[in-house]
């Protein structure tokens, strides 16, 4: 059974990690905030204000989580903006660097607890938004709230403590946008690229059913065409008396014999099967999936006779050729792996195919198309064998077996 983060995709599995990250920086905002009023303030008059801070910034945590939330979503997918959300954070935000700046007039605080303490309570604000809107307005409003707390540091205790909230300010608008927003954009590529594998697996599926499509019409469009005609001349000759009808009907039953003949090469992927070749395609599918992939042969990496299909005989290829485009079409729409190994052994008589990949469903995710029906009825026609099942430790194992020598047909 899947467990929470073994069932998730790559994408998903990196979309949560950055996500959790984000949650846990304003708890730990609050826990640095909490801290710092527990150890300094002294005060009698002093401790209502610290414990309604703290209060507030406990609020701000929970909301701030929320907007997060909302605005990855509104980042990812345009959700509408919570502005009621936006707004109570703002709020909260607001009150707190009232409290703040009261604790600090008051000598509450020291000046050094201030300064620890006023980026965490300004980083709320600013990563409650900095998901929503352009950078340019977000800066705008950032250079605004930039004044309004220099202004408050100036009221408070004059023009030393207006220059560090303008620059608290600086530093909050600058992390929130090297974090936040950074992580916004890191996660709309990362979608992107998982869509683009989609993509990429969904056209290797469509390329292979275009290539039986036009072998399909190689095959049967002349031949049908040819057996209009001669029909039509039959039929011609026919209704003059003509013994020469007889030699059309026989070339026309020649030729459709020829047609299910190469009908049937068609079907059990005979043509244009190359075992060398659909091992190095999907390889590079694969790669190109973020798949990392081994062939071998009897244990030894690559190809040892230099891209000859490992010297086998030329149906046995065929054959193979077939199970390897159909095992790497799989491996790329069902599961999500991160490797994938095909070993071809060659012994007692028989050459077995094993293709193996971690990234088994615990279930299956559609109902049975006719890939692995297709490729059994290929192979027994050869007197061959195909095998398909989820292993113990997981992993998806595809093993097919051909005999080396074919009896004449």
């Amino acid at each position: 059974m899947k467990t929470f983060w073994s069932g998730r995709s790559h994408a998903a599995k990196l979309d949560l990690y950055m996500r959790i990250t984000l949650y846990v920086l304003p708890v730990l905002f609050a826990l640095g905030i909490i801290g710092s009023l527990a150890g300094t303030v002294d005060d009698e008059r002093a401790v209502p204000l610290a414990q309604g801070l703290g209060a507030l910034v406990l609020a701000q945590t929970a909301a701030t989580t929320v907007c997060l939330r909302h605005g990855l979503t509104h980042y990812l997918k345009g959700a509408p903006v919570p502005r009621q959300w936006v707004t109570l954070v703002l709020v909260l935000c607001a009150a707190s660097l009232g409290l703040l700046f009261a604790l600090l007039r008051m000598d509450g605080v020291g000046g050094s607890d201030f300064g620890m303490m006023l980026p965490y309570v300004l980083g709320y604000a600013s990563w409650a938004t900095y998901l929503f809107g352009s950078v340019r307005r977000l800066l705008a409003c950032t250079a605004l709230a930039g004044l309004l707390v220099a202004g408050a540091g100036w009221l408070a205790k004059g023009g030393e403590y207006a220059a560090g909230g303008a620059a608290s300010v600086l530093f909050v608008a600058g992390f929130t946008l090297l974090t936040v927003r950074t992580t916004g954009w890191f996660l709309t590529v990362i979608w992107e690229l998982d869509r683009s594998r989609d993509i990429e697996a969904r056209l290797a599926v469509a390329e292979e059913r275009l290539r039986f499509g036009r072998d399909m019409h190689d095959v049967l469009g002349r031949n049908l065409a040819v057996i209009a005609l001669k029909s039509e001349l039959a039929v011609q000759l026919a209704q003059r008396g003509r013994p020469e009808a007889a030699d059309q009907m026989a070339e026309v039953q020649r030729i459709a014999q020829d047609s299910q003949r190469e009908v049937r090469e068609v079907v059990r992927g005979y043509r244009d099967a190359d075992l060398a070749g659909e091992l190095a395609g999907a390889q590079g599918v694969l790669k190109a999936a973020g798949i990392d992939s081994r062939v071998s042969r009897d244990g030894v990496e690559g190809d040892p006779d230099g891209g000859k299909g490992f010297a086998l005989p030329e149906p046995v290829q065929s054959a193979l050729g077939w199970v390897v485009r159909e095992a790497a079409t799989n491996v790329l729409r069902h599961g999500n792996a991160k490797w994938c190994a095909i070993r071809l052994t060659a012994a007692d008589g028989r050459a077995v195919l094993a293709v193996e990949n971690d990234g088994a469903p615990d279930a299956p995710t559609a109902p049975p198309g006719s890939g692995l029906a297709g490729l059994r009825e290929r192979l027994a026609a050869l007197d061959g064998s195909l095998e398909a099942a989820r292993t113990e430790d997981g992993r998806w194992l595809l093993t097919a077996s051909v005999p080396l020598v074919l009896e004449k047909q």
